[in-house]
């Protein structure tokens, strides 16, 4: 609980300096995005699912910011069967017009990978690509970094112990507008330290229903190389959310 109160501390302070400097019309205005969706079931099987995102972007002359609270709950006949939470927040310095300089903190708390949590900082090198193509984007960062894992208190006792290692982070992102409102996104990341390795993608189409409503569908997977006894290497998500835009 007091990680969680942390970070949306941080988050409360953020959107205050972006206001204060709004004021000063240094700032251009806050972008905001939230993603629900939400799926009920009764009868022979009483399951309930939610899976939230939200995301808070804004810059101040050279300097770009941004936060990012994702996060799944499942539970099926009273128990709960799942539940995730992973922040990323990151600070960008514009070099130039395609490049910049990244500095990025994540933390995850996942109570069924059998890891209490893992945390890492990364300090990465960054550029946009396709910049002819109005229609296509594509963003790579490249750094290194530090991750911090943490394992349950019941499976230390067993055969694995919490770990520090130093790590290589590299990730990609490509946008790609099918239509006027419709919008293709993917995203890579490979995380790999000398203890473990993590890979993420995550695959969407979004189409634009109003102004500022839209219909999401994901496909997210996630591959941990080292994980405690018992537990799956590789988790996967199949979601389709509302996502409004202010």
């Amino acid at each position: 609980m007091s990680t969680h109160r942390s970070l949306l501390t941080l988050l409360f302070w953020m959107m205050i300096c972006n206001d204060l400097a709004a004021e000063e019309g240094e700032t251009r205005p806050v972008t905001t995005e939230v993603e629900l969706g939400a799926v009920n079931t009764s009868g022979n099987t009483d399951a309930q699912s939610i899976n939230f995102r939200g995301e808070v972007d804004w810059s101040r002359k050279q300097w770009e910011y941004g936060f990012l609270v994702d996060g799944l709950r499942s539970s099926q006949n009273g128990v709960l069967a799942a539940q995730r939470f992973y922040y990323v927040g990151n600070a960008n310095y514009q070099l130039d017009v395609t490049s910049f300089i990244q500095s990025r903190l994540a933390h995850e708390d996942d109570r069924f990978s059998g890891y209490d949590s893992q945390s890492d900082f990364t300090l990465s090198y960054g550029r946009s690509l396709l910049g002819r193509h109005p229609k296509m984007n594509l963003t790579y960062e490249a750094g290194i970094g530090y991750r911090i894992s943490r394992i349950k208190e019941r499976l230390s006792q067993v055969s694995f112990n919490d770990f520090d290692e130093a790590m290589f982070r590299l990730a990609g992102e490509y946008e790609w507008d099918l239509s006027n409102s419709a919008q293709f996104e993917q995203t890579l990341s490979v995380e790999t330290g000398i203890e473990t390795s993590i890979f993420r993608s995550e695959s969407s189409i979004e189409a634009q229903i109003l102004d500022n409503l839209a219909l999401r569908l994901s496909i997210f997977a996630k591959h941990q190389t080292v994980v405690p006894a018992g537990r799956k290497n590789t988790d996967t998500e199949t979601a389709v959310t509302f996502v409004m835009n202010f």
